[in-house]
């Protein structure tokens, strides 16, 4: 079944669809041996509506949406089909007439927003040069007063002054807030938002999803969500569209779809999505015992697996502070506080969560303990060392029991090394084992973190986001750890994927006797995985306590506005 062509009440209002696709076709590779990945897909998007797509990812949600404004990345192409946008035929428009649409009537605001700032320009120029390119705004001062509209609207703090700033300088949720404006400048009839929300806090994701609401009430807007949060979905979209491998499995009204799913495909989405009401994996069961494992590195076992009882103190953390020097006017700084006066002890074995606004210091204190960046003040001991003072040897010694899962799937990845050396990359390194051991290490890391042997060979481009995630994961646990630092790890994850990362994390744990610093805005993942939470608010850490005591009786106000702003949070979610 590739149909989303139901009746829906925007259709009774409305004669003709904005958007109509039918039997659309997409097929990468060469003419001689393409490889379908689209197949025959129909839908109709109607002014003001507002639809979800979802599925798994490599489901064909992206490829699907980005075919139809002619944004295929490499040799991919529309192979079939009939792709109507008011009427008037898309496949086979020529260049500048489709650029002449983009922007102006239907939006993009991509996946990543890590690749897609240029780093030499600031971001307000950026956003400056989409609102002179879409003619909303004419004149210096006018295009500099839209940018910072935009930019507020998309719920960036401070806009006016942030417009100074570069890429680098922005947390990764404040860069998708700047290409949500970028995609909203020129007000679109449609805005395509793939994955618009996946690098944002539950608050600003509130205030975000409010003005895509408002657009789509005030100006006939309509909003296509490419999403893996169920939540979402059933939240913010009326009609909403399943995907798998490929195909349309199942559409409808988001709501009914969720709570009573019919195809056993949207039954395992259902069944996997996180919620409020979920319990700590592994907190009332054994989990099934891990796969013996084949590679046999005495290298991976030299350190003495005794050096820190379980329960023990593994990170401390005291004091912690960080300040940046912001510019200000020609040739004057000013301090900024990332993080001020932040304490907190991880136990061997346990999980402690970091959550917060985007912008709150969650990743800073994270680049502190792993030495990337240098703290201004305060104290961090690793198994009772303090680590501030290492330097050379016992730098390089600390970075093989502490290792990073980074928010950024795209940026941490090497685009000229293949999947299967960047997941030996540790190992070679740290002169772990010969070539035939590494390479055995990698292959059990592919199967431990679901993605298939034969990706080895290939590149990060040729992955979804969802699969480089993954490949970032497998090269964090290459070394086998004795604690992993997680920011964002799962964000970038559809549901299904999700719960195997956060299943065999708890299922490591068990075993190994990790000890995870888990960085997130997804209170849902929090739920799921960790033992304690600490809550930020701009640098410092306002809550401290057990996973069910903040989530049944949290203390902070902050905290309960946290809560309450978990889309989907009050949607029973159903398997019947």
């Amino acid at each position: 079944m590739s149909d989303a062509t139901s009746s829906n009440p925007a259709a009774d209002s409305f004669e003709e669809p904005l958007l109509s696709v039918r039997d659309l076709r997409v097929a990468f590779g060469t003419k001689k041996s393409p490889k379908e990945v689209v197949h025959g897909v129909n839908l109709d998007v109607y002014p003001g509506e507002t639809v979800a797509i979802v599925g798994e990812s490599g489901s064909g949600k992206s490829t699907s949406m980005h075919a139809i404004i002619n944004l295929l990345p490499g040799t991919g192409r529309i192979t079939g089909g009939s792709v109507k946008w008011k009427g008037r035929e898309l496949v086979g428009l020529g260049r500048r007439e489709m650029e002449s649409l983009r922007g102006r009537e239907i939006g993009l605001v991509p996946q990543d927003p890590m690749s897609n700032l240029n780093p030499v320009w600031s971001v307000g120029f950026q956003v400056e040069e989409a609102v002179r390119a879409n003619g909303v705004a004419k004149g210096r001062k006018a295009v500099r007063e839209k940018a910072v509209e935009v930019l507020e609207q998309a719920g960036l703090q401070n806009a006016a002054q942030r417009m100074k700033q570069y890429p680098h300088q922005f947390s990764g949720g404040m860069k998708q807030r700047a290409l949500i404006g970028i995609g909203l400048a020129a007000e679109p009839s449609l805005l395509i938002a793939d994955e618009p929300t996946s690098a944002l806090d539950v608050t600003v994701q509130r205030v975000v999803l409010d003005h895509l609401q408002g657009l789509a009430s005030e100006l006939g807007t309509a909003v296509v969500f490419i999403t893996h949060d169920l939540g979402l979905a059933a939240e913010r979209a009326e009609k909403l569209i399943v995907m798998y491998q490929g195909n349309i499995v199942e559409s409808g009204p988001s709501r009914e779809i969720l709570q009573h799913p019919k195809h056993p495909y949207t039954k395992r989405l259902v069944s996997a999505a996180p919620s409020l009401a979920s319990r700590r994996i592994g907190a009332d069961a054994t989990l099934p015992a891990a796969p013996t494992s084949t590679f046999d590195m005495a290298a991976l076992s030299e350190r003495p697996s005794n050096a820190v009882k379980h329960g023990e103190p593994m990170i401390e953390v005291e004091g912690l502070g960080k300040i940046y020097k912001l510019r200000k006017g020609n040739f004057g700084y000013e301090d900024f506080h990332a993080v001020s006066g932040a304490t907190f002890t991880v136990n061997r074995g346990e999980t402690l969560a970091l959550v917060g606004e985007s912008g709150s210091g969650k990743s800073t204190i994270a680049k502190m303990i792993l030495q990337l960046e240098k703290s201004s003040a305060g104290t961090i001991k690793i198994a009772g060392e303090d680590i501030s003072k290492f330097s050379g040897k016992r730098l390089f010694d600390l970075r093989r029991t502490l290792q990073p899962v980074f928010q950024d799937p795209y940026g941490s990845l090497d685009p000229l090394h293949n999947i299967g050396n960047t997941i030996m990359e540790p190992l070679k390194i740290h002169n772990v084992g010969d070539a035939a051991s590494r390479r055995a290490r990698m292959l059990e890391l592919l199967d431990q973190v679901s993605l298939p042997r034969e990706l080895a060979t290939r590149y990060p481009n040729e992955l979804s986001g969802g699969q480089r995630q993954r490949v970032a994961v497998a090269r964090g646990l290459a070394l086998k750890p004795d604690v992993l630092v997680l920011d964002e790890a799962v964000s970038a994850l559809d549901v299904l994927v999700q719960a195997q990362i956060l299943d065999l994390l708890a299922e490591l744990q068990r075993d190994l006797g990790l000890t995870y610093l888990f960085i997130t805005h997804d209170l849902a993942v929090v739920r799921l995985i960790a033992d304690r939470v600490c809550v930020m608010k701009q640098g410092q850490i306002v809550e401290q306590a057990t996973t069910d005591e903040v989530f049944q009786n949290p203390r902070e106000e902050y905290t309960r506005k946290l809560l309450e702003a978990i889309p989907g949070a009050s949607i029973e979610l159903g398997v019947s």
